[in-house]
């Protein structure tokens, strides 16, 4: 018996085979799940071909999750593919350039990367709520946002309001019996970080860090911590961010 035994579950950012949320839908879908996955725009086509890759080839809808067209139809959408939802991974994070350059970023670049990266946590889960019965989970990916990280700049203000986002979805969804919680993973080799200029300084230090040791290449651990969530074995959690980073979180310097 899989530990996703029966679950209808949504997982956007499956862009590459190295993203974590394809080893999400790769390791739900080998516990049972059935997956919907999510894009648009022109990473469509790509989204398409690396869902072939999986064990199962899911149905993509489009879904750009600052488009309101988009979100107020997503649920009768999905529920063509599926009855409803019992997870929903939120996988998404964008910022232009600009952002990267924290004192010279314009309030465009910072609007852009709070809308996309942080807002549209609860823009999701409100569009998705509908269709979650009680017991459902909404489960998000973030980059530890307590502390003001090298070259990471607005990214790292827009996680830190994503982090946020995540405690109010847990208060306001939690009546409705939908879990809200965030694996904050160790830097991966992931398009989305090679998009970020100088990430390479978070590589060369992580693993001399990590008193368990970090694999920059290894995208596992975190994808198990999300399916983990999405399962009945964290009926009472919620509103939490479970560190997937080799213990970094803890240590001082």
């Amino acid at each position: 018996m899989g530990l996703l035994d029966g679950k209808k579950l949504l997982i956007t950012g499956v862009l590459m085979d190295s993203s974590i949320a394809f080893h999400v839908a790769k390791l739900a879908q080998e516990q049972g799940a059935e997956v919907v996955l999510t894009s648009f725009g022109r990473t469509m086509k790509i989204t398409q071909t690396i869902a072939k890759r999986l064990p199962q080839t899911p149905q993509v809808l489009e879904l750009d999750v600052t488009n309101e067209e988009h979100l107020e139809t997503l649920a009768d959408r999905v529920k063509e593919v599926v009855p409803h939802l019992d997870g929903v991974l939120h996988s998404i994070g964008f910022a232009p350039q600009g952002a990267f350059t924290f004192l010279d970023a314009t309030w465009e670049d910072a609007a852009t990367a709070l809308h996309t990266s942080a807002y549209s946590l609860k823009a999701l889960a409100v569009a998705c709520e509908p269709i979650m019965p009680e017991g459902s989970a909404v489960v998000g990916l973030t980059f530890d946002a307590k502390f003001a990280w090298p070259v990471y700049d607005w990214m790292g203000v827009a996680k830190a309001a994503f982090e946020s986002t995540n405690r109010y979805c847990a208060r306001d969804l939690g009546p409705k019996g939908i879990r809200c919680n965030l694996v904050a993973a160790g830097p991966i080799r992931t398009t989305a970080a090679k998009s970020i200029p100088g990430f390479e300084a978070f590589e060369k230090v992580w693993d001399d860090r990590a008193p368990l040791g970090w694999n920059v290449s290894d995208p596992v651990p975190a994808a198990k911590a999300c399916v983990a969530l999405m399962s009945d074995w964290f009926p009472a959690t919620t509103g939490e961010i479970v560190h997937v980073d080799g213990g970094v979180h803890a240590m001082g310097q």
